[in-house]
């Protein structure tokens, strides 16, 4: 799975997570996350799986263009819906 940029922020957007917070949960730095959503750099492969194990953890699906079209779920069970 690769994450974008567009991902990483609606999924935060979805769990209304700061930039730090994301940091914080997935083990990276504050501009680690701010410069991959600002498209300043790529991420490297152990700072991507930290965070989309951070999102899997909160209960957020990534979804990748081989599905529906890219995107991002909230998983009921795991967020509590």
């Amino acid at each position: 799975m690769i994450l974008t940029p567009e991902q990483c922020r609606a999924a935060r957007g979805l769990l209304d997570w700061t930039q730090e917070h994301l940091a914080q949960e997935a083990g990276v730095s504050r501009s680690t996350v701010r410069d991959f959503e600002k498209q300043r750099h790529h991420l490297n492969r152990a700072s991507e799986e930290l965070m989309i194990e951070a999102f899997a953890k909160a209960g957020v699906r990534l979804i990748s263009l081989d599905e529906d079209g890219l995107g991002v779920r909230l998983v009921p069970s795991a967020c509590g819906l």
